[in-house]
């Protein structure tokens, strides 16, 4: 007796436990693997490869007599005892742990400030509230670089016209601080966007079931919205404190106007391209850019790990 093929017998089949059968193999596995191909070629070329070849400098050193030599983790022995480099950490660190609260504040305020549906041209303000990140960071920080100003800026015009002693905010006492402004003014935008996006997403039956409870709108926000924005939160807090720790525009643009303030080492990210560009130390450059890529590691994992440890309980 003869029968006709079919797809499905021509296909390869297996049987899962519950009798389920698993889709066929074969071109469709093929077709995406090719899809996502182009992105691993890419991943692959611009990401792992440099950093494996980081990774190979890492190990060497230049020397006067004999040239490039194999060090193992000499250069990195040598950076958990570089002060300038453990100076520029904590700094950063520092910055962190202040700016990243006040800016993802400030954003979670606003977002649920335009979710509420009470503002007036709600839109206009979303716009408004994420155009500095629309801004490039030079340029932002040559703007606050100006506003700043001692001599010249519009803050210290303020201060003499009614007496007072013009702020120094690019004082040493102030720089740190004037800088985290500068990424507060860009990023609470960009955050609030995230945020706002995922109030959008909550489903308005749960709204409606509040308000049948007789949740106001305070705790409506604090039982229903900040609960399930938790995911939202996490997202920017990981995001933020990566970018925290990669700190070297503003920084870069303020060593111009203020040097005696900011020196080569001012944050880790600033101290690796003066090593590698104006030093021409490659090698320890590569060291200490692996040590501060396992620090954020680190950090992000530990902001990842309290979060689930609040979610559990």
């Amino acid at each position: 007796m003869t029968t006709q093929a079919t797809a499905v017998d021509r296909a390869t089949v297996r049987r899962v436990p519950g009798g389920r059968r698993r889709k066929p193999v074969g071109r469709h596995s093929l077709a995406g693997f090719l899809f996502t191909a182009p992105f691993m070629l890419l991943f692959l070329a611009l990401f792992i490869a440099p950093l494996i070849y980081a990774l190979y400098l890492s190990l060497f050193r230049e020397q006067l007599v004999g040239g490039t030599a194999f060090v193992g983790l000499d250069n990195y022995t040598e950076g958990l005892k570089d002060k300038a480099f453990i100076d520029g950490v904590k700094r950063v660190a520092l910055f962190m742990i202040v700016q990243v609260p006040i800016m993802l504040g400030l954003a979670l305020l606003f977002a649920l400030i335009i979710d509420s549906g009470k503002v007036f041209w709600a839109k206009l303000y979303r716009v408004g509230f994420f155009v500095p990140y629309a801004v490039p960071t030079v340029i932002a920080a040559l703007m606050w670089g100006y506003l700043y100003g001692k001599d010249f800026g519009p803050f210290a015009d303020i201060a003499n016209k009614i007496g007072a002693t013009p702020p120094n905010f690019l004082g040493e006492s102030l720089m740190l601080w004037s800088i985290a402004n500068v990424s507060t003014w860009t990023y609470t935008g960009y955050n609030m966007i995230i945020l706002y996006a995922a109030l959008r997403a909550i489903p308005t039956e749960l709204y409606e079931a509040a308000s049948v409870d007789g949740a106001g709108a305070v705790r409506t926000a604090i039982h229903i919205k900040l609960p399930l924005l938790r995911p939202a939160i996490l997202l920017c807090t990981i995001f933020s404190v990566i970018g925290s720790m990669q700190l070297f525009a503003e920084p870069q643009i303020f060593s111009s106007i203020a040097p005696q303030v900011i020196g080569k080492s001012y944050t880790p990210n600033l101290y690796v391209y003066n090593l590698a560009f104006a030093d021409q130390r490659l090698n320890y450059a590569a060291a200490l850019s692996f040590m501060l890529g396992v620090f954020v590691f680190v950090i992000s994992y530990l902001v990842m790990y309290a979060s689930r440890r609040q979610e559990a309980r």
